[in-house]
Order: structure tokens, then sequence, then C-alpha cells
């Protein structure tokens, strides 16, 4: 969701980047239904562009439950259940969520994605929900959960019925994790990867990055100094279909949440500052810091905003 954004009205980019851009320092393409940013100190080659669009296909085929053909649609469409075969590093992943579910007691949970599709945000996108008495079917064939319903061995995981995994609690702040590291090695080290406003930088000079209104694009309540590290934000206006009816879900009850309306969370990694992000909407700060370790801005549904002491930024009256 894209309610973080560098703030070029203070820092252009070129100063982002620590100098003037290169020719070609900007590379942007469109992954997992968004559009991403790419900026460099020097331009990057065609092979290392090649690199990151062919790594963003292999994250789509296989964590999108909107292309029929992704593993986690054979996981959805298995009527007995399966083993599936992931790739290598779903383990950073699937570990964070595990974590997550953990620290906010179950409210963060990759199999949410069977009540997003109950909502109407389903992969035809039909954003309209499904009728009362096919709700009531499923809750009465039980919700399930990350902790119950899923066994892991290794990269292998194991089901036992129809399951819908939605990644969208942490994945594209994995996804640009990994892409980051994709730049690293190839000897990049001044640099900013904004997958639609799950933000990473790196590099010795610090950016600003604007805290956009969750209702208003057009204005920002605050700014983020960032040197370093993620910022992700998540909200519940950009995607909303109805009275009520937006992404963030508590896969506890399969409602949408209604307290809070934007998260922003700074962090070392982008996939932890995406998760957090969204466990903030159900968990207070103060028991997710038990676990992790991470900054944050809160605003909640009448207007107020809150923060932690240690925020590195400002907040707008």
């Amino acid at each position: 969701m894209n309610d973080a954004r560098r703030d070029t009205e203070h820092t252009s980019e070129p100063a982002v980047l620590g100098g003037p851009k290169a020719p070609g320092g900007q590379f942007s393409f469109d992954a997992i239904g968004t559009r991403w940013q790419i900026d460099t100190g020097q331009a990057l080659s065609s092979d290392l562009r090649a690199r990151i669009l062919d790594r963003t296909r292999q994250f789509d085929a296989t964590y999108s439950r909107f292309r029929p053909d992704s593993l986690v649609s054979r996981i959805a469409a298995a009527a007995d259940g399966g083993r599936f075969e992931f790739p290598e590093d779903s383990l950073a992943l699937f570990g964070l969520y595990d974590r997550l579910y953990d620290a906010t007691e179950g409210a963060v949970d990759p199999l949410v994605g069977r009540d997003l599709e109950l909502l109407g945000y389903d992969p035809a996108y039909s954003l309209r929900p499904a009728p009362d008495e096919v709700q009531a079917a499923e809750r009465a064939r039980g919700r399930p959960t990350w902790a119950a319903d899923v066994v892991r061995d290794g990269t292998t995981l194991v089901t036992r019925r129809p399951l819908v995994i939605d990644v969208g609690a942490a994945g594209k702040g994995y996804l640009v994790d990994v892409l980051s590291a994709i730049l690293r090695g190839a000897g990049h080290t001044r640099f900013v990867v904004d997958g639609s406003g799950d933000l990473l930088h790196v590099g010795e000079r610090a950016i600003r990055v604007g805290l956009e209104h969750p209702f208003d694009p057009q204005r920002v309540i605050g700014v983020a100094h960032l040197q370093g590290q993620a910022l992700c934000a998540s909200g519940v206006a950009r995607r909303a279909w109805g009275d009520g009816l937006h992404h963030v879900l508590d896969a506890r009850t399969g409602v949408p949440v209604d307290g809070v309306v934007a998260t922003w969370v700074v962090a070392d990694e982008t996939a932890l500052a995406d998760g957090l992000a969204t466990a903030l909407f159900f968990t207070e700060a103060q028991r997710l810091a038990e676990t992790f370790q991470f900054t944050y801005v809160r605003m909640y549904a009448d207007g107020r905003a809150e923060h932690s002491p240690d925020f590195d930024g400002e907040l707008f009256t």
C-alpha cells in the first residue's frame, strides 16, 4: 500500500542517493500487482535487470493467490490436501509468520486468504461478498489456523484440506529484501528499493520519507528519517470496496479491523517491518516489542496518532 513516500519536496532523488544520479539509475517495473522502483547510485546492467524481473516472476509463481497456476493456488485446489515443496528461501518467510502468529495470538495468519475471498477480495477481484449461506457453511467447517492445519518439514508444507494461503502481511516486504540481496551481491552499496510504499534504504546518507495520510494522498501526517533500514506502511483505505470492507482482517474472526486505520514501521528488514505494520492493527506495540525490534507510528480512526519514543522523525499537528 502506497502510504509511505519519499519526500521529494525536501530531498530530491539525487540527494537520496548521496550524489548525482547516474544515467539509467532508476529502474521501474510492475510486479505482484503493483509498481516498483529501484534507485541506484549507478545504472543497473541489463543482466541485473533481467535477474530482478525473473526473481519477481518466481515469487509470483509461488505465492500469488490471484493466478491459477501458482503453488498456493494448487494448495487451495487440493481437495484432500497434500505435500507441497516450496523454495529454500520460504524458510525465512514462513519462519517470520510463525513469530508473528505467536506474537499476535493468531491475529496475523497466512491462512486468512479464504476469509478475504469470502469478503470479495478474491482472484477475480469481484469485490462482492459471498452470500450469507456460503459464509455460514464456511464457518461451520471451522476456520483453519497456521498452527493447527499446516505441518512444515523444512521446505515441504503438508496440508489435509484445501487452504488459501495469503502472504500479503509480509510478502511484499520479503520480496524487497530478496531484490536488495541481489543488488548487494552485484556490488551495489547505495540504493532504495520501493515496492509501492515498502521501502529499503541502503547507503550513508539518510532520506526523508513522508507518511501519507490514509484518507488524503495529497497530505502527509509526518516524516520519517531513514538510513540503512526499511520502512513499511499499511492502511485500510486503499484496498477498500464497501462499508467496513477492506483487506486488513483479524484472522481469528475473519472480520476487518475498525479501530486503527494506518501504521508505519521501521525495522532492519523489510519483511519484518511489513509484517509488524499489519500486526500493529491488532496487538499493542509493547507486546510486539517483547519479540521484535522496531519503531512505529500508528493512527486511529478518531484521528489520533501515536509513535514510539525512539521514532526517528516527526509528526505534524
